[in-house]
């Protein structure tokens, strides 16, 4: 019963970290991210299982992750007012071509990274864009002037 307690202390911690953290896809992660991901997988095994290497406690753990997950789906459907919270919401980055500084800053999103997601759509120049939305995914959304 205390893997399951610990796996599902584990969970909630690695969603809020995953939420503070910001928002980005795995494909986007810097080298110096997936080594801090990597190193935190092992620190969740050792803090879940402490050291209990068993088939058992491994599927222990993994079916608690599971319907963790499942459950988070679920409130997110059946409860669309928590979904800010368990999934974020989308967020404006750029008004009328012009980047809102402020909110890429609060995102932790630098302009470089803006820009490099507009050339992956064929966007040359903000003042192409009317708006452009930082999805909840990590990806952007560019829609397009007139």
């Amino acid at each position: 019963m205390e893997i399951v307690v610990r796996a599902v202390v584990v969970f909630f911690f690695l969603w809020l970290v995953t939420r503070v953290t910001g928002r980005s896809s795995l494909g986007e992660l810097s080298s110096f991210q997936i080594i801090i991901y990597t190193a935190m997988g092992d620190l969740v095994q050792q803090a879940v299982t402490q050291q209990d290497y068993s088939l058992t406690a491994g599927v222990l753990v993994i079916g608690v992750f599971t319907l963790l997950t499942l459950l988070l789906s679920w409130v997110n459907v059946r409860f669309p007012g928590l979904r800010k919270v368990v999934h974020g919401t989308p967020v404006l980055v750029v008004r009328d071509g012009e980047p809102l500084l402020d909110v890429l800053h609060r995102e932790r999103m630098s302009l470089d990274d803006l820009r490099a997601a507009a050339r992956q759509q064929g966007i040359r120049r903000f003042s192409e864009v009317d708006v452009a939305v930082l999805e909840t995914d990590g990806q952007v959304s560019f829609l397009r002037a007139g």
